[in-house]
């Protein structure tokens, strides 16, 4: 149960970076629709229940260190080309949105200089890089709970302080922009944008655990943790609407309400949720080219952490804007795929031990 609890928590702060924590994308995606967005997140919470599972199952059952040799195997070299560099922008992607998060969210709590946040993520990304898999996912793993905890605080404030109709809220709430065009396609998308976010290292996370079963259920954990996460955060955002529709970090903008000492603690927590998914893109867009573990692969990582510094400066809420549901769209191809994995690899098992029985019959001839 231990290691299930790992992978699950691992999963979820790998999913769960600055847009997630902050409620950018919660508020983007869900909020945006009022009441039916809750059906929105319903919709996402069971693709990254499903998904999850299958996409660490692969990583355990295949024990790999890189997404490639998985999705090739499963999608062929057409599809599995397409996937390949949909993943591979995705990691780079999202990496430079993590590092943007981490500038607003110093910026938006504490005043400090855009740059001074990104900065430090930047560094952080690239030092804690340069230990193994294990640690890595130790360290995204031990972030999680403290974000779980603050949701549930967040989410039981609005519950007792709402004082507004639902009507009234469902109104303002459709008012916030949103690129999506409606709470359907919207679930979809954002599960999709998501998995494709995660991919890649929940796939090199499952390669580092032996066991097929226990791979499988901390991934189901962990995408019925985030869809529970989503749904928390939406009501708590959809209370709140009146004054946090305009902030960059809508969550972090309620908890300072409660009060500035949980908003501090709270933003530090953010802060540490933004280097876990950045810690995963930027690990797994690297262990795509270059083996893990060797000098080569530290050179390339810190190659890549300038060029990432530089592109953050585009902005938090604009990149959330844009590149999130470009992701989105693209990962259906991904989706699909993860839906037929399992039939595949049953089938490409069959052949196989048919193909070892008759060379067996062959050799006893």
């Amino acid at each position: 149960m231990k290691d299930i609890l790992k992978i699950g928590s691992a999963f979820i702060g790998i999913i769960v970076g600055a847009g997630f924590a902050s409620g950018q994308e919660v508020l983007q995606y869900f909020t945006s629709f009022g009441i039916m967005g809750i059906f929105s997140a319903i919709i996402s919470a069971a693709l990254f229940a499903y998904c999850g599972m299958v996409l660490v199952w692969l990583g355990s059952k295949t024990g790999t260190n890189s997404h490639k040799s998985v999705i090739y195997q499963l999608s062929g070299r057409i599809v599995g080309t397409i996937i390949d560099y949909i993943l591979i922008l995705t990691l780079f992607g999202i990496g430079v949105v993590m590092i943007a998060g981490a500038g607003s969210n110093l910026h938006q709590q504490f005043g400090l200089p855009y740059f001074v946040g990104t900065l430090i993520m930047t560094l952080l990304v690239f030092f804690i890089g340069l230990f193994n898999t294990d640690r890595v996912v130790a360290v995204i793993s031990s972030l999680t709970p403290f974000l779980v905890l603050f949701v549930i605080i967040v989410a039981i404030y609005c519950i007792f302080t709402l004082d507004t109709s639902f009507s009234t809220l469902n109104n303002i709430a459709k008012e916030t922009p949103t690129s999506l065009p409606n709470w359907f396609i919207s679930g979809i998308n954002y599960a999709s944008f998501n998995i494709a976010v995660g991919a890649s290292m929940a796939i090199v996370m499952g390669g580092s655990e032996k066991n097929q079963k226990t791979a499988a259920l901390g991934g189901l954990i962990g995408g019925l943790g985030i869809g529970g996460l989503i749904i928390l955060i939406h009501f708590a955002l959809f209370s709140k609407i009146e004054s946090v529709a305009a902030l960059d970090l809508p969550l972090l903008g309620i908890v300072n309400s409660i009060s500035p000492v949980l908003g501090f603690t709270m933003s530090i927590v953010i802060f540490g949720m933004i280097f876990s998914t950045a810690m995963g893109m930027f690990y797994g867009f690297v262990a795509r080219f270059v083996e893990t573990d060797t000098p080569k692969f530290r050179a390339v990582l810190a190659g890549v952490m300038i060029v990432s510094f530089g592109l953050s400066f585009i902005g938090f809420t604009d990149l959330i804007a844009y590149f999130y549901p470009l992701i989105g769209y693209l990962g259906l191809v991904l989706i699909v795929v993860l839906f037929i994995a399992p039939i595949k690899m049953k089938k490409n098992h069959q052949m196989n031990s048919e193909i070892n029985h008759d060379h067996k019959n062959k050799l006893a001839k």
